[in-house]
């Protein structure tokens, strides 16, 4: 057993103790996703995997959020954004701005990327060093912002 799924595990049943019930729902969720997974690929998850799915949901959530504003619910943006704090408690620490822009541009010299064309392969590069601890999104705008 990887030792994310272990933390989550420890997590899941200190939310039960507790009886935190909006944690717990959080939490309940993430293992769901983590044994659907499984499941459906016939693999246990390891860590990498699951940081990748964690990073996923924090996105799905945070474009709910988006939704939601827009359609002036701001309660169930909230509630989304209580599920992102909780996902977030289990993924790496954020990078800086400045050290994302750094792994950009060094990935950019190491491919000898020039164009958009070359995005895959600054992108490739990049995403293993910054997985779940970046939003991918911005990661893109910097790559096509050293080309222009």
């Amino acid at each position: 057993m990887s030792t994310l799924k272990e933390t989550l595990s420890t997590a899941t049943k200190d939310a039960m103790r507790a009886r935190e019930k909006a944690r717990l729902a959080t939490l309940r969720l993430i293992n769901a996703e983590i044994k659907r997974v499984e499941v459906d690929e016939r693999i246990e998850l390891d860590d990498a995997r699951i940081l990748a799915l964690l990073d996923k949901m924090t996105k799905q959530r945070r474009d709910s959020i988006a939704q939601y504003e827009k359609a002036g619910r701001p309660e169930l943006a909230e509630v989304e954004q209580q599920e992102i704090d909780v996902i977030q408690e289990f993924l790496p620490e954020q990078l800086s701005e400045e050290e994302i822009a750094e792994i950009v541009s060094a990935a950019v010299a190491e491919t000898g990327a020039s164009s958009m064309a070359d995005m895959g392969k600054v992108m490739a590069l990049v995403k293993p060093q910054v997985q779940g601890r970046a939003d991918m999104g911005a990661i893109s705008k910097l790559v096509k912002a050293a080309f222009n």
